[in-house]
């Protein structure tokens, strides 16, 4: 079973020092990633800081950085959030980033595995 799956960000997040950030990796999450936010402080003020707390928590691997914490989530455009917020979901409802497509000429069903943004 596959647990960790590989991304790769369409802008990337910018460090400090200038350095972009755009390959990681997200694990699937746990009963206890999705429920253990919701002690922190930052999450009863403001809702809406659930999904950063939780990205921060699952992934595991952004580019050079040894380390994935909040402020580092905060700090991604608003782009990259939305492409990690999905992300998670489709890792994190079916298991893998395979999405179902019909063939618009002979109606046929089928999966496709989606490239990371920024792959081909």
């Amino acid at each position: 079973m596959q647990t960790e799956f590989p991304f790769v960000l369409p802008r990337g997040y910018v460090d400090e020092d200038g350095n972009i950030h755009r390959d990681g990796v997200m694990r699937l999450s746990t009963a206890y990633d999705e429920i253990a936010p919701m002690k922190d402080s930052r999450v009863q003020n403001n809702p809406g800081y659930l999904a950063i707390i939780l990205l921060a928590r699952v992934i595991v691997r952004l580019g050079e950085l040894e380390q994935i914490n909040p402020k580092i989530i905060e700090g991604l455009f608003a782009g990259d959030m939305a492409y990690l917020q999905d992300f998670y979901r489709r890792i994190n409802e079916n298991g893998h980033t395979r999405i179902a497509v019909v063939c618009p000429q002979c109606s046929k069903e089928f999966e496709v595995e989606t490239a990371p943004v920024g792959e081909s």
